[in-house]
């Protein structure tokens, strides 16, 4: 599912932005982004998002900047000063040159002075990116509940319609046993012309018949994945993987119903149900 979240904030003297985006993905693959400087925190961002996120291709993006005091200091780089100073005490000396070195002198290098980051508590710093990163991730998961909410419609009123397009093929089921056995009936006084029909051996055919094509037990199969995929959309859990394998053995039935038909009107009926898994297959893909 599609998602974004953003909140930037002023934490612990720092300013932190948290920005999460993610699009459809069947697993879950995140990927962190964090300032060089803080490294640590990718791991522990990662964990603390896994919590809330389960499927879909996740991009969380985090920034600190200090906001109160620098986070840097000068440090001198004391072996390279004293270089430069022997440098200017050797030429001072070997062509008689006036005395004037200090620290302004000294200073004219700027290659003597290195800056250097303050060292920071990790623990710190990552209470106060959790601190905004949580407000971002619900905002984030808000959209995309109410996105899930859209989606779950569709599904729901796409099973519903499976459910009569199923109904219509256990009520035409013994019609096609009926019409078969009338066929039986015709060809054979064709045949036989104006002698006896053996009345046993055609119940025999049309019982063979009916065994063949009775769909009596897919047909309750397919309603219990129904009653099943109602049940998975309500419990409020992340339900796409279950989902997907609902589906597989939804579109199991349905490929045996359509193997046994043997009858034009069925097999319309178990295109359309095919059409329909399809679509729901698709829009699976989307959800967490």
């Amino acid at each position: 599912m599609t998602g974004y979240g953003r909140i930037e904030s002023i934490v612990g003297g720092k300013k932190i932005l948290c920005e999460i985006k993610s699009v459809n993905h069947r697993y879950c693959d995140y990927s962190v982004k964090v300032p060089k400087y803080y490294g640590f925190l990718e791991d522990r961002v990662r964990t603390f998002a896994s919590k809330y996120i389960a499927r879909g291709k996740v991009d969380i993006y985090i920034a600190v900047e200090s906001y109160e005091e620098a986070d840097k200091e000068i440090v001198v780089n004391k072996e390279l000063a004293k270089s430069y100073i022997d440098a200017l005490c050797s030429l001072r000396d070997e062509f008689s040159l006036r005395d004037d070195i200090s620290v302004n002198s000294v200073a004219r290098y700027p290659d003597i002075f290195v800056q250097e980051r303050k060292a920071e508590d990790e623990e710190e710093i990552w209470q106060s990116v959790k601190e905004v990163l949580e407000p971002a991730i619900l905002s984030f998961v808000a959209m995309r509940e109410r996105e899930g909410e859209r989606i779950q419609a569709d599904l729901e009123q796409r099973v519903r319609y499976m459910r009569e397009l199923a109904g219509k093929i256990e009520a035409r089921s013994p019609e096609t046993v009926k019409e078969y056995r009338e066929r039986l009936y015709e060809k054979i006084k064709e045949l036989l012309e104006d002698r006896d029909i053996d009345e046993a051996r055609v119940l025999t055919e049309v019982a063979i018949f009916a065994d063949k094509v009775a769909v009596n037990e897919e047909m309750v199969r397919l309603e219990s994945h129904f009653n099943e995929f109602f049940g998975i959309c309500a419990s409020g859990e992340p339900a796409g993987r279950k989902l997907d394998f609902l589906i597989q053995e939804i579109n199991r039935e349905i490929n045996t119903t359509g193997s046994k038909a043997n009858d034009m009107e069925i097999a319309k009926l178990v295109v359309e149900l095919k059409a329909e898994t399809e679509k729901l297959r698709e829009q699976v893909q989307n959800i967490e």
